[in-house]
């Protein structure tokens, strides 16, 4: 979800466009990446090669 689909419940106006204090603060807070900056694509991605990774592991090893 993008802030370009919310509609601010102070303003009734796009909170995208920032219109008032409450648009501006949350269109702010949602712009911020967590995960020290990685988008959850990556996240998405770093978690599969991490399983085929331990799939190959465990097949190198036998067990």
């Amino acid at each position: 979800m993008s802030c370009e689909d919310l509609v601010c419940a102070g303003c009734a106006h796009p909170v995208a466009e920032g219109r008032c204090p409450m648009c501006r603060a949350n269109r702010e807070r949602m712009h911020q990446n967590g995960l020290g900056g990685m988008t959850p694509a990556l996240v998405s991605l770093a978690l599969i090669a991490l399983f085929f990774l331990t799939l190959a592991l465990r097949h190198l090893t036998g067990t």
